[in-house]
């Protein structure tokens, strides 16, 4: 069998009066993520996850900022095209774990639809995507509110 993991990792200026979208889910929030597409750190993360298993590059090399096609995007369209790809390539996505860091607003009450988000983008059971939430104890960019980040690490699998 043919096993493979992959990290992925983005990182987001916070922007007033854009939306918070982690997952695929909008978060009530008086800011958001500033970016060319939605800035949905946790999606971009899990795509680059994906990529960086494959060895496929990164999301930037599929969908460049300087490409007006992107702007404003949806970031499961990114999502599932590396799923897309996995597929295609012949393997099979095992699990997903992840973290976003965001010294705020508080998360927990957006676990079960993020991962229910992610998990119809991803193609796996619910119970195959983990989505964990921490601050930076108001430490570095992330902790002194002028970021946002998330990371993921994706285990696949190709039958020999």
């Amino acid at each position: 069998m043919d096993i493979r993991t992959g990290l992925g990792w983005d990182n987001h200026r916070i922007a007033v009066g854009r939306p918070l979208i982690l997952g695929g889910i909008t978060v009530p929030c008086e800011f958001g993520l500033d970016g060319h597409s939605d800035a949905d750190v946790l999606s971009h993360a899990i795509t680059d996850a994906l990529l960086g298993a494959l060895a496929l590059g990164d999301i930037g090399m599929h969908f460049p900022d300087t490409d007006p096609r992107w702007k404003g995007c949806d970031s499961l369209v990114f999502l599932r095209h590396a799923v897309a790809l996995a597929r295609e390539l012949g393997y099979t996505i095992s699990n997903v774990d992840s973290t976003v860091i965001l010294q705020r607003p508080r998360l927990k009450d957006f676990r079960q639809p993020i991962r229910e988000s992610l998990a119809a983008a991803l193609e796996l059971p619910v119970d195959r995507v983990s989505v964990k939430f921490k601050t930076a104890e108001k430490v570095g960019p992330v902790g002194e509110g002028k970021s946002g980040e998330a990371q993921a690490a994706v285990l696949l699998y190709k039958p020999a």
